[in-house]
């Protein structure tokens, strides 16, 4: 109903649209632990899929299926699903095991295995992580990440007058 303090139409027809507020965006938490990169940056092997040969590649990987092989995907990610069993040895950045992996793992950065996870392999990681209820048999290789060289310093001159024959 119109009133006279109101501007705009005088059409009794005619109901505007309350204004809704708009509900505040989800607020974004990321976590190592619970985060996974996004499906455009990572492939998926579902779980009615098996692969035997070698996986190669420059992006991550989902394996939720079976692979028997090797995987080779350095810089990235491979991830072993729940459901996932892989006998192969892997390469990656990056490995997070939440199903069973048998074989010898190789990260440049990190190996993760997950409470639910088993690995029966040596690891070669810079570090390795391995969850209350995870299943490991096997060796680690604890490798220091590859440190930029430092330029050696030239010789003080406290060291150089040391160095003189004495008379």
């Amino acid at each position: 109903m119109w009133k006279p303090t109101q501007t705009g139409s005088s059409s009794p027809h005619t109901v505007p649209e309350p204004s809704r507020p708009q509900p505040p965006a989800p607020a974004s938490f990321e976590t190592s632990r619970t985060a996974a990169p996004s499906t455009a940056d990572q492939a998926t092997i579902g779980k009615g899929l098996l692969i035997k040969g070698d996986i190669s590649g420059s992006e991550s990987i989902f394996i939720d299926g079976k692979v028997e092989g090797s995987i080779n995907l350095p810089g990235n990610r491979v991830t072993v699903g729940k459901n996932g069993q892989v006998a192969a040895s892997i390469t990656a950045r990056e490995i997070v095991v939440l199903g069973k992996v048998r074989g010898n793992v190789s990260a440049t950065d990190r190996v993760d295995i997950r409470a639910e996870g088993s690995l029966s392999g040596d690891v070669s990681a810079a570090r390795i992580s391995i969850e209350d209820g995870a299943f490991f048999k096997g060796g680690i290789d604890i490798r220091k990440p590859d440190a930029k060289p430092v330029p050696a310093a030239p010789p003080s001159p406290v060291v150089a007058e040391a160095s003189k024959p004495v008379q």
